[in-house]
């Protein structure tokens, strides 16, 4: 894991890494740079699955974050493996499968936060009521692909916020 006076980082991570954690990974990695924290915060997603090892997102999530303004082009899916668990002081899983898979390979050791990222999300991005997990838009229509990105760019609001009020003061000093 990362120390606390040089760096921080944070690991997204969903089933085949290349819907919900590229998305994460981009959005956030982007709000950390207009924050100017790129320096500081390290940001990197990964699959708890092996079928889309080293391909880029998939073409949907490419053209909804294209879309958006966000380029995710440079990221390619990866496996999650135990050497996360000392790289990352952020571990955000995007649905409770991919928790119970990431609590399953927890070292015993790791001091870090390992939890869902929409329990970083301030409100629903809709009227409905906030979900608990970023739904897999994979085998559905585009507009799951948007509710995706909605929920995915409100967490990482929160998620910053919540970086910024209990780390930035110790990291800058």
């Amino acid at each position: 894991m990362t120390t606390a006076s040089t760096s921080l980082s944070v690991l997204f991570v969903c089933l085949g890494n290349i819907c919900r954690s590229p998305t994460a990974h981009g959005v956030f990695a982007t709000l950390v740079a207009s924050k100017g924290y790129s320096e500081t915060i390290t940001v990197d997603s990964a699959g708890t699955g092996d079928w889309h090892l080293d391909h880029a997102p998939d073409q949907r999530t490419a053209e909804v974050a294209k879309s958006k303004g966000y380029d995710l082009s440079a990221l390619r899916a990866r496996l999650v493996t135990p050497e996360d668990f000392d790289q990352f002081d952020y571990i955000i899983a995007m649905d409770n499968a991919n928790l119970s898979d990431l609590r399953a390979m927890q070292p015993e050791g790791f001091s870090g936060h390992l939890g869902l990222f929409l329990d970083f999300c301030q409100q629903s991005p809709s009227e409905q009521p906030k979900p608990q997990e970023v739904p897999d838009p994979y085998y559905g229509g585009e507009e799951g692909f948007e509710l995706v990105f909605a929920l995915v760019e409100e967490a990482s609001m929160g998620l910053l916020e919540h970086i910024e009020s209990n780390h930035l003061q110790a990291l800058r000093s």
